[in-house]
């Protein structure tokens, strides 16, 4: 078969606009420090980067999500904290005055007071909020969930947060779950206001089953200042058990929420570790070796020159040029 002097010029042409071509990717390579600059360089190891970039935008959505949960955990742990110590010093209260030989009427007088100021302080800390969202109203966060008289006026609402792949966790505290000591019992209560006794039926034998009495701390504290108004020791006594079921009630729901926030420092931790693998993979399939990238460029440099020299000898001299 016959070479022809044009079939010499394609593939010498042919054979350096590919080893320039080479060249111009190693020169973007060492530019901008990465060996993927765009997807038809490694379709595969594109796609594996843009999964890992996806897989981290996600990650951090679940971090703020964690951040947002721990905020409101610990606001709450801390409203908790001050329900417990009003718990405790109201049973203080009631136990100093609960025998006649220990207090008087002016002295029950005196404590009335400072019982009055431990209701106006666990309805603040039920009021607690974090910029415009309330802590305990559960779904309703943008009213205060007690009222001056100490009703509730929130419902059962758990907000829940989604802080790693198909893993959620409540936020929050519904408020009856927290002054009160039987939450079903309260909301039962809540439930019937409204029905005037015609509506009532009658009870049948399932509706007879004893259910353990509920307290609440609101309703408690009102009770202790009225019997040391009155002078009923009888009623100071009883706060006395009921103060008690309260508070275990209270460190019971700070031990819930010390799991939920030990929780999201596991999850976050877990995330995090995640990030760093991810971050190192990314690393091994997007960026370059630069020294590596350095000597290919070189090498192709050679081949390129070589190439040159080559086609000086492959290209044989025109009429025209002998003339010359």
């Amino acid at each position: 078969m016959r070479v022809t002097e044009g079939t010499n010029y394609e593939v010498i042409r042919d054979s350096m606009r590919r080893s320039k071509g080479r060249m111009e990717g190693l020169q973007r390579q060492q530019a901008t420090l990465k060996k993927l600059n765009a997807p038809s360089d490694d379709p595969i190891g594109a796609s594996k980067v843009l999964e890992l970039r996806t897989d981290k935008v996600n990650n951090d959505q679940f971090q703020m999500n964690a951040r947002l949960a721990q905020s409101f955990l610990d606001n709450t742990d801390h409203a908790l904290e001050e329900m417990s110590e009003i718990a405790i010093r109201a049973k203080e209260i009631a136990l100093s005055q609960a025998s006649g030989a220990s207090s008087t009427n002016d002295t029950r007088l005196g404590v009335a007071e400072e019982v009055t100021q431990l209701f106006n302080r666990a309805v603040s800390a039920a009021n607690r909020r974090i910029g415009d969202r309330y802590l305990f109203g559960g779904y309703k966060t943008q009213r205060p969930p007690v009222d001056s008289d100490g009703r509730y006026q929130g419902d059962q609402g758990q907000m829940m947060v989604e802080i790693a792949k198909d893993v959620f966790l409540s936020m929050n505290l519904p408020g009856l779950d927290v002054f009160n000591t039987h939450p079903e019992s309260a909301l039962d209560g809540k439930r019937q206001q409204g029905y005037s006794a015609q509506q009532r039926q009658p009870a049948t034998e399932l509706d007879e089953t004893p259910r353990a009495e509920n307290v609440n701390l609101f309703d408690e504290l009102q009770n202790l200042r009225i019997g040391l108004l009155t002078g009923d020791l009888d009623s100071i006594r009883s706060t006395l058990e009921r103060f008690d079921d309260l508070q275990a009630r209270l460190v019971a729901n700070r031990a819930k929420v010390g799991a939920r926030i030990q929780g999201l420092e596991s999850s976050t931790n877990a995330l995090e570790r995640h990030n760093v693998t991810n971050a190192q993979l990314n690393q091994a399939l997007e960026d370059a070796d630069i020294a590596q990238v350095v000597s290919d460029l070189a090498k192709e440099e050679t081949v390129f020159r070589s190439a040159l020299a080559s086609s000086q000898k492959l290209i044989q001299p025109t009429l025209l040029e002998f003339l010359k």
